[in-house]
């Protein structure tokens, strides 16, 4: 008697958990596989990410060393969690950027379909939510991702002074997340807190855009019967990361050395600080050599082919096991609201 009641339970508690899932709505569904795949994909090339931040920023430390060599010398100074440094800023800032950013690209692509039918069902329609949905999660995360930076920007330098490095002013040092927030704010105010932000969205609009516009043409030009390979998703995201990262490079750049420059007139090594993109670019090229506006560019090959893969695959699992609908059955009434 207990046996059958038992079994009653658990059939009712399936239930309704099957129940919650099918009345959450889509746009959340999509927020929370967006959020899961950037932690994955985030996660799993940190140690990669933080030393192309660095290669891109501590020029006189890390340009003439190679891959291995500016790793040993990260795990050197900061021991193994020394490559995670930043990672958890990185995690707390991916997941609301990531679940911001797919979302949206699935709204805006509901609302082109629905409000603009001159632009078709094709790829062209996927650049333009692509590039929406990243700016939008830009602006809404960016202070995530100057602390992020600043704390992957430090490195406990045990080297002697006779190594060579010349820094005319220490740059401040942070003990956590709050701790930069805190800093910088009292720096210039929550404008400091948005340095660096033109070029991010510079390279973040072609970036996304482009992004979705190959991963999704891709796998429009495969056969019904591979386009739920794993391997499939994988190597079309790795093509769409590898192209966009390869145009939009040098605004990345740009974007990093403004955000660990402090508020003083000369960045810490001894240029001109850096106040907008194209003279950033002008600044970089004169000063550093237009080689540093690829600094870290090889790096980021290794790195963006996992990121993107992961990050699309995992969204697309997710969409799966949170029973997300096909895009076909929602565009009708999405892009009619």
């Amino acid at each position: 008697m207990g046996t059958p009641s038992q079994g009653s339970a658990a059939v009712a508690a399936a239930r309704v958990d099957l129940c919650a899932l099918d009345l959450m709505p889509v746009f959340a569904k999509e927020m929370i596989a967006g959020g899961v795949a950037g932690a994955f994909s985030k996660t799993a090339i940190a140690p990669l990410e933080r030393l192309k931040i660095l290669l891109q920023t501590r020029t006189n430390e890390f340009r003439s060393l190679g891959v291995l060599k500016s790793l040993n010398k990260l795990r050197k100074h900061d021991g193994v969690l020394g490559f995670y440094k930043g990672n958890g800023a990185s995690v707390l800032r991916i997941v609301p950027y990531a679940a911001l950013h797919y979302m949206a690209y699935e709204r805006y692509r509901c609302w082109i379909l629905g409000n603009c039918p001159t632009l078709g069902t094709g790829p062209v329609v996927d650049l333009l939510a692509g590039s929406a949905s990243g700016g939008t999660a830009v602006l809404c995360t960016y202070p995530l991702d100057l602390a992020r930076t600043k704390l992957a920007f430090q490195v406990n330098n045990t080297d002697q002074p006779s190594n060579g490095l010349k820094r005319p002013s220490a740059p401040p040092s942070y003990g956590g997340i709050k701790d930069v927030f805190r800093g910088v704010y009292s720096e210039g105010g929550v404008r400091a807190l948005y340095r660096g932000v033109g070029p991010t969205l510079m390279g973040i609009l072609p970036y996304a855009g482009l992004k979705f516009y190959i991963y999704e043409g891709l796998k429009a030009h495969v056969p019904e019967d591979y386009k739920n390979s794993v391997t499939l998703k994988l190597s079309c995201g790795a093509a769409a990361g590898l192209f966009g990262q390869t145009l939009t490079y040098p605004l990345d750049v740009v974007r990093r050395q403004m955000q660990v420059q402090s508020h003083l007139q000369h960045d810490q090594s001894g240029g001109p600080r850096i106040t907008g993109t194209f003279q950033g670019l002008k600044i970089i090229k004169q000063t550093q050599g237009w080689r540093q506006l690829f600094a870290g560019l090889s790096l980021n090959y290794i790195k963006v082919v996992p990121s993107v893969a992961i990050g699309f695959t995992a969204y697309d699992t997710m969409k799966h096991l949170l029973k997300i609908p096909p895009r076909e059955s929602i565009k009708p009434e999405q892009g009619s609201a």
